[in-house]
């Protein structure tokens, strides 16, 4: 007998609780303690970001019990920890990247260095009728042996590919190296365009490597992609390195960070 919009009210209502709505993304909110009289004297959209980005922030000090509800019914919170004891919950927003070295950005930026075996190589076109214009490319690389990390990634090229015919006449490029390549981000269910699942950026010079350095640069690659050895010889195989001149690194919502190559 009440009337049809009372009724609608109230499933909006009940639906809302424990939820607070930015940009239309819905951020499970702790359910008492300072981190929620935080986040509730904070609820705007400048302000909210701010709260969520630093890792020993807003995530790690109270967790919704019902953030849990769907791991136990999983059955994935190992035995002995009892949930609300400090574990991040999977899905939320403090995720951990296994082997991924030194904490912080530059951390997060020399883990995809070394663990991506693939990346994504832009060059100013240098023939043809695109002469002049952006030239995109997908690279075999290898920073290095597994156990042997440098930080600056080789690749062995062919000059008929066009990407390298480019960089022999202008050697400027950028490098782009993306977290969706691994298993971080399919394991968290993240989507590879979430700025979450992070993506780095290297620019400098692609030049050849050096006699001297040409040994590592077999080890590196061979170790990490052996395939490689068996393409033909006839197309001129050689070595290239980047001189990395510049870092930009995008982990988080809303910014990406300049890392000083010496860190």
């Amino acid at each position: 007998w009440l009337p049809a919009w009372w009724w609608l009210l109230a499933l909006l209502w009940g639906g809302a609780g424990g939820y607070v709505v930015v940009s239309s993304v819905s951020w499970p909110l702790p359910e008492e303690g300072a981190a929620a009289d935080e986040l509730h004297s904070s609820s705007t959209e400048e302000a909210l970001p701010a709260l969520l980005e630093e890792a020993g922030g807003l995530w790690k000090q109270s967790y919704p019990a019902s953030a849990y509800r769907e791991d136990r019914a999983l059955g994935s919170v190992p035995a002995g920890r009892q949930p609300g004891q400090g574990a991040t919950p999977s899905r939320m927003f403090s995720y951990r990247r296994e082997g991924g070295g030194a904490p912080g950005r530059a951390g997060t930026a020399r883990y995809l260095a070394h663990y991506n075996t693939w990346g994504f190589v832009a060059t100013r076109a240098a023939q043809g009728k695109i002469q002049g214009m952006p030239y995109g490319n997908c690279l075999l690389l290898s920073d290095g042996p597994v156990n042997n990390s440098t930080g600056v990634p080789f690749f062995y090229v062919t000059p008929k590919d066009n990407t390298v015919a480019d960089l022999l006449k202008n050697p400027v490029a950028s490098l782009t190296l993306p977290e969706a390549d691994g298993n971080f981000c399919r394991k968290n269910v993240i989507d590879p365009e979430d700025p979450r699942c992070a993506r780095l950026t290297l620019m400098g010079q692609m030049v050849t490597v050096p006699p001297e350095e040409v040994e590592f640069a077999k080890q590196a690659m061979f170790s990490r992609h052996p395939v490689v050895r068996k393409w033909p010889h006839s197309y001129e195989w050689f070595f290239m390195k980047m001189n990395i001149e510049h870092i930009w690194l995008q982990s988080w919502y809303g910014e990406v960070s300049a890392i000083a190559v010496e860190e």
